[in-house]
């Protein structure tokens, strides 16, 4: 047996120096003298630290960080500095090596991304998210250091490749994080291979029957394809080769989230999903001419086949803010399908695959700064100590992945704002006073509201006045986080100075009612009016809304409760007490928890899940267990945010109970179409309708029933009856 043992590791020896070896290949093109010695020093401290450890799968650990060295190396195309940083990622966490340690061997620099890659460890609040924290964190030292957020794109890409072996709730957890944040953040840095990647793994355990029916789809059709696309390209390849470009063309799949996109966003299946691929056509252009070559390759398309005119995206005159730079236009192939085509230089094609990485290559010779205002965006939101970390989160998930509109002051200066942005954004964007005055804004000199929403290429006025300040609904109509921030914090303000004047009526009023005013006292008070802090107590006493009356009401409740001797019991203890409580009668069917039992839950609204449905349980504060399904639209969020909260649920066989779903049924309308469908529902499945709508227009039939099922299995039979009928061509379900 021992021998087996020594062979084993023999072999395992091999495969690690192999693996070491591969990723010294992936980096020959950016070693310079004596990088080789500091990779090798890491790798040995690596090897050294991790030399008992094994991943899930059993595999020794130390394939990890060489995998996220390789990643960073060969897919983000980073160098030294940040291969050491990825072979020493979890050094820090996972062995007794200290910061300490690194920077006397490596230097500061190291030192400090490492520190940003080391998660933070400790007690972290439980309201907020461990998650939302770190990601916090993270985003700090990027204000310091791209680099840390690379090698953690590199790090959950590898996590993500390799999830095969963690428990499912494990792998439902991070597989939301990575689409709620890690994917987004790759778009927004332009590594757009990798944002696709990490986008599809997600699907695939978080929607793995959708995301196995589309790959096998695509697999089948894939000779079909290659052939379309090669008569496509070919008459394109000629003219560019006769016009003298030189210029490489080839097709590309659209990655499975991104069709599975398109088929929910539009409600079609598979089949309708026209554009399964883009054509990309890559100029070998000089700097001085990737412009006019750009559009010269665009005429040679749109001469060869017919462009649909509201698709053209030009992002070369105007990059985008993440520096992306590409032509796209979308026209009629020969076999009457449209097409995406992509036109852009190799500059700007390894900008698009490689995303910040690339920019710093070509740094010195473009002025582009839309990286740079980003990164000082993020300082902006970090810098300001009000927000929490998931509010911060939220506003940053808006902010900085949207797309950009691009608007004019009056003298004709450029700002850029998100999507969605207002004229009372605009106001903030320029000056924080500006958009306190704000009372509205000239649009293309027209005068519009606060809450205008601007479009690409307005010219916008603002109109201000000293009496204005700003009002608790502003919230409602900003969406940049520098405007949300400082309207908090002035509406905040505001507050405060109201509290101080209730502050002081309270004490007067108490005094008379010779109740003593201390910090207990008042916590109760507040609860009694079930006010969420003591600060909107006073609000509530300033503004009149708590009176004497009301006071002496409370005073007769307490009395009530002492002669009761009954306890308020905290939000936390009340979660940990729903967690631990176990009920007894039979007629439950769902099972929450580790170690699944019973226990009282309500269903969500926001997915109406039903038996059958891959399910979770989500703790509340204030209603209990709530059960959503894996694929809610909320689900991300909450996994991602609140992980500790998630509990394991799935559903035990019992057939008593019904639930409520809806149907989507469309279908070409037909004399006693309605008569079968309805004949199909009642009859073979002996279900209940509640509801039904029906429309016809010119022909076609759309309508919804809201039906009771038993569980999933029940559902899908029922669909699948209901498309053999005659003239229905689509059912889908929705949350009724």
């Amino acid at each position: 047996m021992k021998n087996a043992l020594v062979i084993d590791l023999e072999a395992e020896k091999k495969e690690i120096l192999k693996r070491y070896r591969a990723l010294l290949r992936a980096c020959k093109s950016t070693l310079q003298r004596g990088d080789k010695k500091e990779i090798r020093k890491a790798f040995d401290m690596a090897l050294e630290s991790h030399k008992d450890m094994r991943r899930k799968s059993g595999e020794p650990y130390i394939y990890h960080p060489i995998a996220v060295a390789q990643i960073a190396a060969e897919e983000i195309g980073l160098g030294t500095t940040s291969i050491v940083c990825a072979l020493l990622h979890d050094v820090v966490e996972d062995t007794d090596i200290t910061l300490e340690d690194i920077e006397r061997e490596f230097g500061k620099k190291t030192a400090k991304i490492i520190d940003g890659l080391t998660k933070i460890s400790g007690v972290f609040d439980t309201n907020s998210s461990l998650q939302a924290e770190n990601f916090r964190k993270m985003l700090l030292t990027l204000a310091d250091d791209v680099r840390v957020i690379l090698i953690k794109l590199a790090d959950r890409l590898h996590n993500m490749r390799t999830m095969d072996f963690m428990p499912r709730h494990k792998q439902l957890k991070i597989a939301s994080e990575t689409i709620y944040l890690y994917a987004p953040l790759a778009h927004r840095l332009g590594l757009y291979a990798i944002k696709s990647e990490l986008e599809d793994l997600s699907m695939k355990y978080l929607e793995p029957d959708t995301y196995k029916y589309i790959a096998t789809q695509l697999n089948e059709k894939k000779a079909e394809r290659n052939a379309f696309i090669k008569s496509f390209v070919e008459p394109i390849n000629d003219i560019l080769a006769e016009q003298g470009l030189t210029a490489n063309v080839y097709g590309r799949p659209k990655s499975i989230h991104s069709i599975w996109n398109k088929m929910k966003k539009k409600n079609i299946p598979f089949e309708e999903v026209y554009d399964l691929f883009a054509i990309r056509i890559i100029l070998d252009s000089p700097p001085e001419s990737e412009k006019a070559d750009c559009w010269k390759a665009y005429s040679i398309v749109t001469d060869l086949y017919r462009p649909n005119p509201d698709r053209l995206r030009d992002w070369v005159s105007s990059p985008k803010g993440n520096g992306y730079e590409s032509l796209h236009t979308t026209v009629m192939g020969p076999k009457g399908q449209w097409v995406e085509v992509q036109i852009r230089t190799q500059r700007m094609n390894e900008i698009a695959e490689k995303g910040f990485a690339a920019h710093w290559k070509y740094k010195e010779s473009t002025n582009d700064n839309g990286l740079d205002q980003w990164i000082q965006k993020v300082r902006e939101m970090l810098s300001n100590p009000e927000s929490n970390a998931l509010d911060f989160l939220d506003d940053f998930k808006m902010n900085l992945f949207s797309d950009e509109i691009f608007i004019f002051t009056p003298k004709g200066a450029l700002l850029q704002l998100p999507l969605g942005a207002t004229a009372l954004d605009f106001a903030f964007e320029i000056h924080t006073d500006i958009g306190a005055k704000c009372i509205g804004a000239k649009v293309n000199h027209k005068l519009v509201p606060l809450s205008y929403k601007l479009q690409n290429g307005d010219q916008v006025e603002i109109i201000t006045s000293s009496k204005q300040t700003p009002k608790e609904d502003w919230l409602s109509i900003v969406v940049t986080a520098k405007a949300k921030s400082k309207i908090k914090s002035s509406l905040k303000e505001e507050k405060r100075k109201i509290a101080e004047e209730g502050k002081e009526l309270l004490e007067r009023k108490l005094k008379s009612l010779k109740i003593t005013y201390n910090t207990d006292n008042l916590n109760k008070i507040s609860y009694f009016f079930k006010l969420q802090s003591t600060q909107d107590l006073f609000i509530a006493v300033a503004q009149g809304k708590i009176e004497l009356k009301d006071l002496r009401e409370y005073v007769a409740s307490e009395k009530e409760i002492e002669n009761r001797g009954t306890e308020k019991v905290s939000d936390n203890e009340r979660i940990d007490a729903l967690l631990k409580k176990v009920k007894g009668p039979e007629s439950d069917i769902l099972l929450i928890g580790e170690d699944l039992q019973k226990i009282d839950y309500t269903l969500a609204a926001c997915c109406n899940p039903i038996p059958g449905d891959d399910v979770f349980g989500f703790v509340t504060v204030n209603e209990g267990i709530k059960i959503h399904r894996t694929n809610c639209p909320n689900a991300a969020q909450l996994m991602a945010n609140y992980g500790y909260r998630v509990v394991k649920a799935k559903w035990n066989r019992q057939h008593e109970l019904t639930f409520l779903t809806g149907l989507h049924i469309v279908g070409i309308d037909d004399v006693g179409l309605i008569n079968n469908i309805t004949k199909v529902i009642s009859n073979d499945f002996k279900v209940n309708m509640r509801s039904i709508t029906v429309d016809t227009n010119d022909g076609i039939f759309d309508g919804s029933i809201k039906v009771f099922v038993n569980d999933k299995e029940h559902l899908d039979n029922l669909i699948k009856n209901l498309l053999e009928v005659k003239g229905v061509t689509g059912v889908t379900r929705f949350d009724a």
